[in-house]
């Protein structure tokens, strides 16, 4: 594993080399002054990967850190390679019939850069950030200025219009094998075939949410974060769709006739008024 994270960290700085990000070669390489650019989020970038302050009077320090003792690093040995800031990690495995353990792995690669559990405002007001795993130089904490912080998030969003997902292997855009895995049949298929090839385990007919290219937006809500946004609140009955209205003017019809209507309901179910006991005797 080491052996195959030298080779990859070579590579990757090699071709950052090239580009002109980087200067210098192996442990000795570090960013070069042109890799700035013009854009100001080039230098939030820059500072966000070499822990440095990037707004303030201290701007271009390093962040400060709470360390304690170095832990064991030799608790993942054989499975896992680091070389230079590169780290190659092959400890999980899944079988063909496991889905559910290649679904707990794809959360986990596409799990959020910042967890808010671990997110705390320390002393004079400067925000605390708990690391799950401490750093091989004990590094348990790391603090930021409120602005430093925000700046740090800033260097997290991405460029507009860029994959945030990439796909390798048969899932590849181009892949030849991809028609044949996806369950409707989208990607690239051989010359002469031009239906997609059905891979369904069942010869039952497919519902309309099945055949579906992608996963609606009410899928994705409660697949990603288990929110089911077309259960009702009142019966437990599935909602859906009746129409989109735009017009300002339609809209404060409507919500005017619901206003209306739901006085006239809360009013059919009002108790009645009655005097007090005392002179009612």
């Amino acid at each position: 594993m080491t052996q195959l994270a030298a080779t990859i960290a070579h590579r990757v700085c090699r071709h950052l080399t090239r580009k002109g990000w980087l200067e210098g070669e192996g442990e000795s390489a570090f960013l070069a002054d042109s890799a700035a650019g013009d854009d100001s989020m080039d230098g939030l970038r820059m500072s966000s990967i070499t822990y440095r302050i990037a707004t303030g009077r201290d701007a271009g320090c390093k962040v400060v850190t709470l360390q304690t003792l170095p832990g064991d690093a030799g608790s993942l040995e054989g499975e896992a390679g680091k070389v230079g800031g590169f780290s190659l990690h092959a400890g999980v495995a899944a079988e063909a019939h496991e889905s559910h353990k290649r679904e707990k792995l794809c959360r986990y690669i596409t799990r959020p850069a910042i967890s808010e559990k671990r997110l705390s405002i320390a002393l004079q007001g400067r925000v605390r950030y708990q690391l799950k795993t401490p750093w091989r130089n004990g590094t348990t904490h790391v603090e930021w200025d409120p602005v430093d912080f925000i700046a740090k998030l800033a260097a997290l969003v991405p460029p507009p219009r860029a994959h945030l997902t990439r796909f390798h292997g048969v899932f590849a855009p181009n892949a030849n094998l991809r028609a044949q895995l996806t369950p409707s049949g989208r990607g690239k298929r051989p010359a002469g075939d031009a239906a997609p090839v059905d891979v369904s385990a069942h010869d039952a007919p497919r519902s309309p949410e099945e055949k579906r290219r992608a996963m609606s937006w009410a899928q994705r809500l409660k697949r990603v974060f288990s929110i089911d946004v077309t259960a009702c609140v009142h019966c437990g009955g599935t909602v859906r769709i009746v129409a989109s209205i735009e017009e300002p003017t339609a809209i404060r019809a409507i919500l005017a006739h619901f206003e209306k209507h739901g006085a006239r309901e809360e009013a059919h179910y009002r108790p009645a008024a009655r005097a007090p006991p005392v002179q009612a005797a």
